[in-house]
């Protein structure tokens, strides 16, 4: 796969925001290239059972899906979490091809991009968040940038454990 840049075309901030979170997100799929499906669903680190490489991409992908269509757009919370298991997106990706979850994050990414270029950075979201607040686009980017950086984090821990590949 080639990542792009994280140096915007643009210097105005919206172009900043959005170049940020692709680089993040090209970032979580490029490690992941030529990983086996057996290594995908490997929990490598004991006090993290649900830390699968599989786990983390959709994870992520299921975040991304919370913020912008549950948080931002306000529509009903159908994602794989219970109560029960709040984690369940985690444990449940092994069920599933890396490739397979790859892909629907890539096509899912590409319909937030959409709907990020649709609508001000001011804008703020249907849902209140957790302390009553309405955060607005902006905040979710960032959110989003944080939360995709941090997990690439665990992605570099997961695929050096793997096979030895580092990132840059």
């Amino acid at each position: 796969m080639t990542r792009i840049d994280d140096t915007p075309p643009a210097w105005d901030e919206r172009t900043q925001l959005t170049t940020f979170l692709d680089y993040a997100r090209d970032t979580a799929r490029a490690r992941c290239d030529g990983v086996s499906a057996e290594n995908a669903r490997k929990a490598l680190l004991p006090g993290s059972p649900l830390m699968t490489m599989s786990g983390v991409i959709n994870h992520l992908r299921w975040v991304e899906y919370y913020w912008f269509q549950v948080v931002f757009l306000g529509e009903e919370d159908r994602g794989p979490w219970t109560e029960e298991d709040p984690d369940r997106e985690m444990r449940i990706a092994v069920d599933f091809p890396l490739t397979q979850l790859l892909d629907e994050y890539a096509e899912q990414s590409t319909r937030y991009r959409e709907l990020v270029a649709g609508n001000g950075l001011d804008k703020q979201a249907q849902r209140a968040v957790r302390n009553g607040l309405h955060v607005d686009l902006r905040w979710i980017l960032l959110h989003l940038t944080e939360e995709t950086a941090r997990h690439n984090g665990h992605l570099d821990i997961l695929r050096e454990m793997l096979d030895g590949t580092t990132g840059d």
